[in-house]
């Protein structure tokens, strides 16, 4: 009896050790497919964390792509993108929880700070948009459309897409206005999703 419960365990424990580790990913959904992101998690933990609790929450869903330019990025997550009113595009959002930039008390001011690192912006890369000061990223981000070596050090890299490359290029070919604006709405859906490593 002893020696059946001894390997009974030993085969539990090689089944609980032979388990593949998971991931989170994030899929953004688009009428021109689906983008599998994965994260930078110890590159830039803070942008990461705001990311999946604004993507946990629903925060994203219903924004757009609000900004397209060839060759460099579609830019998306603000939340003024689910109303009509062009002139406010791109410049809401903020971050998911209090990361000690901003008031405390007031949710819609907190900001995460600059997280910049060695990743370079090449095609398919994440990263967060922000404004003149380092330390303002919000809700924000967007897709490298193609290598900008220019944004490097400037913005912080989280994440990159794994799958769907070819969702960017569809929408950042899209016709658009003065304002880089896409003359058609490009909404988006995002969910968390584990995958093995």
């Amino acid at each position: 009896m002893k020696k059946i419960i001894t390997q009974l365990i030993i085969i539990g424990a090689i089944t609980v050790s032979c388990e593949t580790p998971q991931k989170d990913v994030a899929i953004i959904s688009t009428q021109f497919g689906e983008m599998v992101v994965e994260f930078f998690d110890e590159a830039a933990p803070k942008h990461v964390e705001s990311f999946k609790t604004h993507a946990e929450s629903g925060y994203y869903n219903g924004s757009i792509f609000h900004r397209v330019i060839p060759g460099f990025v579609i830019q998306g997550g603000d939340p003024n993108t689910k109303g009509d009113n062009k002139s406010m595009y791109g410049m809401g959002g903020y971050a998911a929880k209090y990361f000690g930039v901003g008031d405390e008390d007031d949710p819609k001011s907190w900001n995460i700070p600059a997280e910049f690192n060695d990743i370079k912006h090449r095609h398919g890369i994440l990263s967060m948009a922000r404004s003149g000061h380092p330390d303002s990223g919000g809700s924000q981000f967007f897709v490298c459309a193609g290598d900008v070596p220019n944004l490097d050090g400037q913005y912080t890299v989280f994440g990159q897409v794994i799958e769907g490359q070819e969702v960017i290029d569809r929408i950042v070919s899209l016709p658009r206005d003065g304002r880089d604006n896409p003359d058609q709405r490009v909404e988006m859906q995002v969910r968390m999703e584990k995958r093995d490593k």
